[in-house]
Order: structure tokens, then C-alpha cells, then sequence
């Protein structure tokens, strides 16, 4: 089976008179995780939005190998935002997402429970729940279809040393798994153990991609 990729080629991206990406070309494979780094406002967001299919480039195309396909059905984004509903469970929520996509809601919260160690909290209404726990509820949402492509902002941010080790680990797995795994982060040293490469942005421009 041939390895999945994703592969962007002059992406740029302009909001009026700001240009938040310039010319980006960046190819993006399965096997190692890439890491999307940069100062505030060097457009590693819209990159990942753009990614996604949730944000449309000015100039620029996207193309997911090795055999095409719709990139949004095989994305699992988690945004800065929890994209979830707060009067819901996050058991509930993870049923919209799973139904969503064609599953079956008992068997895909049992599998993300797991994975995921959502607890009795995950049964109460979202907005009680504290910030990790929204995070790890809102993983389990990105996740609950087995992605080929996973697009994570900046996961870490509300979770406890103990949240962390359980994405890092994750991260990990889907890696094996053959996954297109992409994370914006400033913590670059929680991933290091995960030998991801790394794609530097510098005011809208791949600065570098090591």
C-alpha cells in the first residue's frame, strides 16, 4: 500500500489587505509527524484551516495522494474552538460526530472512552466541564473516525501531565497506524520523543522544513 500524503503547492492566503500565507509549498507524509511552529500570527491556523478544507486558499492547491479523494472525509481537525455543542454530554456529542460519519454510536464511544480516558465527566453537559476535559472530549470528536489525515492545534493547551502522555501516545498510534499526523505547537520538546519534523512559518512564508 502506498504511503498517504498530502501535498499543498503555492498556497496563499489573504484576509483584505493582510496576507496571512505567501506561496507555501509543503508536502506532508505518513510516518513521522510534522510540527507547524512559528511566532503568533505567522499563519500556522490558517495553514492548518486551509488543510482542513474549513478555510479556502487565495491562490494555491491541495491534493491528497496517494489515491485522491475527498480531503475533508478523511480529516480529523481539532481547532482552537471545541466545535461542540455546551447543553450536550460530551458522550452526545461524540454520537453526532460518529453518526456523522457513518458509525455506530455505542461501539465509537467505547472505543474513544478508552482511548481518550473520558470518565463520568464526559456524561455531564459540556459547558460544567473544565478546559482539559473539554480538550479531551473534543480529541475524541476529531478522532472518532480513524482519520488517515490528523490536523491538531496546539492539543496540549487545558491538559494535565497525564492528558498529555495519553495524546502523545495517540499521536503515536495513529502514526503507526499510517496517518498523515500534523500538530501546531509551541511546545516542540513535549514531541520531540515522536522525531516529528518540523515547518517553520515566518510571517506567512515556510521558513523552513526540517
Amino acid at each position: 500500500m502506498s504511503e498517504r500524503f498530502v501535498r499543498v503547492r503555492g498556497i496563499s492566503k489573504r484576509y483584505g489587505g493582510t496576507v496571512a500565507l505567501r506561496g507555501v509549498d509543503l508536502e506532508l507524509r505518513a510516518g513521522r509527524p510534522t510540527l507547524i511552529v512559528g511566532a503568533n500570527g505567522s499563519g500556522k491556523s490558517t495553514l492548518l484551516g486551509i488543510l482542513a478544507g474549513t478555510i479556502k486558499p487565495t491562490t494555491g492547491t491541495v491534493e491528497v495522494g496517494p489515491d485522491g479523494g475527498d480531503l475533508r472525509e478523511e480529516v480529523g481537525l481539532l481547532s482552537h474552538e471545541t466545535l461542540a455543542y455546551g447543553d450536550l454530554t460530551g458522550k452526545q456529542n461524540v454520537a453526532i460526530a460518529a453518526e456523522v460519519m457513518g458509525l455506530d454510536p455505542e461501539e465509537a464511544w467505547t472505543d474513544v472512552a478508552a482511548r481518550f480516558d473520558l470518565g463520568s465527566f464526559a456524561l455531564r453537559p459540556l459547558r460544567t466541564n473544565s478546559r482539559g476535559q473539554k480538550q479531551r472530549i473534543a480529541l475524541a470528536r476529531a478522532m472518532v473516525h480513524r482519520p488517515t489525515v490528523v490536523l491538531l492545534d496546539e492539543p496540549t493547551t487545558g491538559l494535565d501531565a497525564k492528558g498529555v502522555e495519553r495524546l502523545l501516545a495517540v499521536a503515536e498510534e495513529e502514526v503507526q497506524r499510517g496517518a498523515v499526523v500534523v500538530v501546531v505547537a509551541h511546545d516542540v520538546e513535549t514531541w520531540s520523543r515522536l522525531s516529528p519534523r518540523v515547518a517553520r512559518l515566518d510571517r506567512g512564508r515556510l521558513e523552513s522544513f526540517t
